[in-house]
């Protein structure tokens, strides 16, 4: 009896542990859900601003003559089908599990390549080699490199020309953030001509340009205030357009779904034949903003971008798209303002009104997508030193750049009035867009097939069709390039430009630093002679490499003939976390040697190095009188306190903060393709904000020491 009982309770116990069990894994998964629906409604004012805006601007940027209802139907088949693959299928369904630690973007492509084989070297994934698996089928274990894997590490122009492609890519995302607010403001602009025709074009691109000039202006006190405004304003923008759309098509034609046959598309192509191709130039915007799907995915995850774009965004365009197109094919002459004038008149201004707030959240995501990507750029040393501020203490993405904004201001006025026309606008869009999208799709398909190790022949199937269909809209949009198409692109060239020769100018000085490095060895040994003497004095040496030091060091030594009684080696190193806890902020190490110390400073995007608030001497300085006593084990309490009294007389004597100036010595010998990187390099370095201010060091400490590299 007691046994039975016994059992009993265990059994009870045992079901009631396996409820509970399951009680908090539902909990769980509730919150999970939760949360995921929480991001996904945020994500409408940041990921989606400028693809949920695109019905602003698609028709009107078409060059249609005399179009007929078999045109109508043609286009939205195209448009239906464009986003369909390219949005659900590439990037929802295959190109969002392609993160690098939770980043996308073409950047994070180029990234998840660099790590996982010899091709280059991300600085800031050097120290995390730990990583796991980022897909089901990929081992970090694997020891087989692919073919194609071998080839890029063995081709040095095969690895040039990836680089390269990579950031193009990124810089067709900045190109992104020059166009998205010149088109979007002056399409919803575009709207007072309607109720009032006297109003003239010009009107609307001078009040077009002011409203972006006040935009601008406004960077500088970031976003914080009045981001909860964003995704209220797009969720009113993408509610309201598909109802609208729901009732045009309900009214003027409830037969436009019969367009999701693809034979449509045929019949358009063979009657319109090369007149439909170039048409593709227009209708490849309504996909515009589907690659900040994949480039945010750091600021959300996949599972909130995917809900937002199946259950909203997707169906949203396309009852849109439908009711734009229903409207048309019974107003056949209305495409150039094919937005407003299919918005009934009873709601006219309302929609207005969403439409020019709508367009204004769209900018400010593209603008603050780029003051990001420029800030990740200088992070990773890919580009050259510019200001960035961050307006927030808590969000690492809201970071603002002096520079950059006002060039992007600039840009963005002279699209508006020097373009004017959205046509014009149009197809310098459609060229950023869709080579973003070929970019992707190529370095998608290298991390199928060299990480994934995925089959060639499903490799083929993901790279053939949208090689095909993103490569039909590259050769349209290429047509319009004396049309618009050529801003920019040129802008994109330059800025990958840029990118290239700082990129490998810094590469190349990295090289030569760790192949030239003194050892702690060579370094005794320099001490060591009678003609270098060790004078007053607490000296910061700057140093880029952790292993060794840099042989500024040892030009510096020769020259001088001397180095301080106290001197500390410095590497900066930036980490992407919001604030770094003091007891890892500094870490100090002893060389062994008499004075002689290396420090590394660590901090995030949100800590402040600036003297007023947080004096950079006196934490090194402190930090390294706590370290010697700590690590003082077997020293006398004599020999401790004669370091630390000669720590604290070499800080009263005086500071100098010691930096290296180095340039490439290019002489006869060098390569073509050197003297002219190398050359950009040195003018890129000259003309771009040294690495000292950033601590804010007084300028009657600091002592630059020029060096030439040997290219």
């Amino acid at each position: 009896m007691d046994l039975e009982l016994q059992n009993g309770a265990a059994l009870e116990v045992a079901v009631n542990d396996r409820h509970n069990g399951f009680s908090h894994g539902e909990e769980s998964d509730k919150r999970s859900t939760w949360r995921d629906i929480v991001l996904a409604y945020k994500t409408l004012g940041v990921v989606f601003g400028g693809l949920v805006t695109s019905p602003l601007y698609v028709y009107p940027s078409m060059n249609l003559n005399s179009p007929t209802e078999e045109d109508y139907l043609g286009i939205y088949s195209i448009i239906f089908w464009t986003l369909t693959l390219i949005g659900v299928v590439k990037y929802v369904c295959i190109a969002l599990n392609a993160d690098d630690q939770g980043e996308g973007g073409t950047f994070a492509l180029y990234s998840l390549l660099c790590r996982h084989t010899n091709i280059g070297i991300l600085p800031s994934k050097r120290a995390n080699s730990m990583a796991g698996p980022l897909h089901p089928n990929q081992s970090m274990s694997d020891e087989k490199q692919s073919r194609l894997g071998k080839f890029l590490e063995q081709s040095i122009t095969a690895r040039r020309i990836v680089l390269f492609i990579a950031m193009l890519g990124m810089c067709m995302l900045i190109g992104d953030g020059i166009l998205t607010p010149a088109i979007s403001v002056l399409s919803a602009m575009d709207g007072l001509r309607g109720p009032f025709p006297s109003v003239h074009k010009s009107a609307v691109e001078a009040m077009s340009a002011v409203v972006l000039i006040v935009l601008f202006l406004l960077q500088r006190f970031g976003t914080s205030r009045v981001s909860f405004l964003f995704s209220p304003i797009m969720g009113a923008w993408t509610f309201t357009t598909p109802i609208i759309g729901i009732y045009s098509f309900l009214r003027y034609y409830p037969g436009i779904f019969k367009t999701l046959s693809p034979h449509y598309i045929v019949s358009f192509f063979l009657r319109k034949g090369k007149a439909g191709w170039q048409l593709l130039g227009g209708t490849v915007l309504c996909i515009t903003g589907a690659e900040a799907m994949f480039a945010d995915l750091g600021h959300f995850n996949k599972r909130s971008i995917q809900i937002t774009f199946l259950f909203s965004i997707y169906p949203s365009l396309v009852l849109t798209y439908a009711g734009q197109t229903a409207y048309l094919i019974k107003h056949l002459d209305d495409h150039s303002d094919g937005f407003y004038k299919f918005v009934p008149g009873r709601v006219y201004w309302p929609m207005f009104i969403i439409a020019t707030l709508a367009a204004i959240v769209a900018s400010q995501s593209l603008i603050s997508a780029t003051f990001s990507v420029i800030k990740q750029s200088v992070v990773l040393d890919y580009f050259p030193r510019v200001k960035v501020v961050h307006t927030s203490q808590h969000k690492e993405g809201e970071v603002y750049s002096p520079e950059t904004n006002y060039v992007l201001m600039v840009l963005c006025v002279a699209v508006i009035l020097g373009f004017g026309d959205g046509n014009n606008i149009g197809n310098a869009f459609g060229v950023v867009v869709i080579l973003v999208m070929l970019i992707t799709t190529i370095l998608l398909t290298l991390v199928m097939i060299i990480i994934w190790r995925t089959p060639l022949i499903l490799a083929g199937l993901y790279f053939v069709p949208f090689s095909i269909l993103e490569g039909a809209y590259v050769s349209a949009v290429f047509t319009k390039l004396v049309e618009g198409g050529w801003f920019p692109f040129a802008v994109s060239i330059i800025l990958a430009s840029i990118m290239f020769g700082w990129y490998y100018g810094r590469q190349r000085k990295l090289e030569y630093e760790m192949t030239n490095k003194i050892t702690l060895e060579c370094l005794g040994e320099l001490l060591e002679r009678s003609d270098i003497q060790r004078v007053p004095g607490l000296c910061f040496f700057y140093s880029n490499i952790q292993d060794g030091l840099t042989p500024i060091l040892g030009h510096y030594m020769q020259n001088m003939r001397s180095l301080h009684k106290v001197t500390i080696f410095t590497t900066l190193r930036y980490l992407l976390v919001a604030k770094v806890p003091p007891q890892e902020r500094i870490i100090i190490r002893r060389f062994g040697l008499d004075g002689i110390y290396g420090c590394m400073v660590q901090y995030g995007y949100a800590d402040s190095l600036s003297p007023e608030e947080d004096d950079f001497v006196s934490q090194v300085t402190n930090s390294l009188r706590a370290h010697i006593e700590i690590s003082s084990d077997g020293l006398s309490p004599v020999s401790i306190e004669e370091e630390i009294s000669q720590l604290e007389e070499a800080k009263s004597v005086g500071v100098v903060h010691v930096r290296g100036k180095t340039r490439f010595y290019i002489g006869n010998e060098t390569s073509r393709f050197d003297r002219i990187l190398l050359g950009f390099y040195e003018f890129l370095h000259s003309n771009c904000r040294s690495a000292l201010p950033t601590l804010a060091i007084p300028l009657q400490q600091r002592m630059e020491i020029g060096m030439l590299y040997k290219a």
